[in-house]
């Protein structure tokens, strides 16, 4: 039904948008990448939990043997993206990461085809291709030397990413506040490896991290977790640029950052290629959800 198509796409861009202000929140703490995956994780787990017990009535541990396929699944697809998103950045430019993460809704469309048996229609694709033209646009001014080890984590991490959304429609019925919780474990129990004393900071660092891991970051995972209940995975994935766009109006809000033209630009042309994929599908309905038990 296309109430449900237009639930769907409002999650996606809702999620993406409460995600894009981790940005924000880590830049402002001044925390190294790992500290501030590790902190935001242990805040993000309890809260998890305790929206589940609110929510779903608790029993948690229920929940899980009743997915635990699928619960794993989504735990480590989600640990083996944000941390090789992490090190991608840290071992190649932005630039190149944000153009490889464009990739995404095309990797979903194919892992949405070979899982679930999905069609992409036509007018996404049209859709998803103009939108990587305009995130190319976005950061044409600043693509630097490839780095190979960069780029593949960056690849590794998308298609962790896009796997993901798909494991979430599979399971419709998961309980999306267990899985996350089992994503902020693993993704804790990696970068615990790598943290550097995460727990000697300023009030300001602390107050940052709180409001990501506690309020935006949840949040914005629960929303987009939500959205492949009502939309197959590429048009999930067609919102992604939301967090691009967003994040650069955050850093020019609060740190003075100046977008360049070809950010306007680019920019305009993303979100033409959303509408494209959108608002032209009011006759669409969508696909019959998935639903697999162990």
């Amino acid at each position: 039904m296309l109430i449900n198509r237009r639930k769907g796409w409002g999650l996606a861009a809702l999620g993406m948008l409460l995600v894009s202000t981790d940005s924000y929140f880590v830049r402002l703490s001044e925390l190294n990448g790992w500290n501030a995956a590790f902190l935001v994780a242990c805040l993000s787990l309890p809260v998890q939990l305790l929206v589940q017990r609110v929510v779903e009535g608790g029993r948690p541990v229920a929940a899980f043997r009743k997915y635990r396929r699928g619960l794993v699944t989504v735990g480590i697809l989600s640990g083996i993206s944000q941390v090789a998103f992490i090190s991608a950045v840290t071992k190649t430019s932005v630039s190149n990461v944000v153009v490889i993460v464009a990739a995404a809704p095309i990797i979903a469309a194919i892992v949405g085809r070979i899982m679930l048996g999905e069609r992409t229609s036509r007018q996404v694709w049209v859709a998803i291709l103009v939108t990587i033209v305009g995130v190319v646009i976005v950061v044409s001014g600043s693509v630097g030397e490839p780095n190979l080890t960069g780029d593949f984590l960056a690849v590794l991490a998308i298609v962790s990413f896009a796997i993901n959304i798909n494991v979430w429609r599979l399971y419709s019925d998961m309980s999306r506040f267990v899985g996350l919780a089992c994503a902020a474990f693993v993704t804790g129990l990696i970068s615990v490896w790598f943290i550097d004393n995460p727990f000697g900071h300023d009030v300001r660092a602390y107050f940052a991290i709180a409001c990501m891991g506690i309020l935006f970051n949840p949040l914005g995972r629960i929303a987009h977790t939500n959205a492949p209940r009502f939309v197959p995975a590429a048009e999930v994935a067609l919102f992604i640029p939301v967090e691009t766009l967003a994040a650069t109006a955050w850093a020019w809000m609060a740190f003075n950052e100046k977008p360049v033209a070809a950010t306007f630009i680019g920019g305009a042309v993303v979100i033409a290629g959303m509408i494209v994929g959108t608002l032209g599908r009011a006759s669409a309905t969508t696909t019959p959800e998935t639903v697999t038990q162990d």
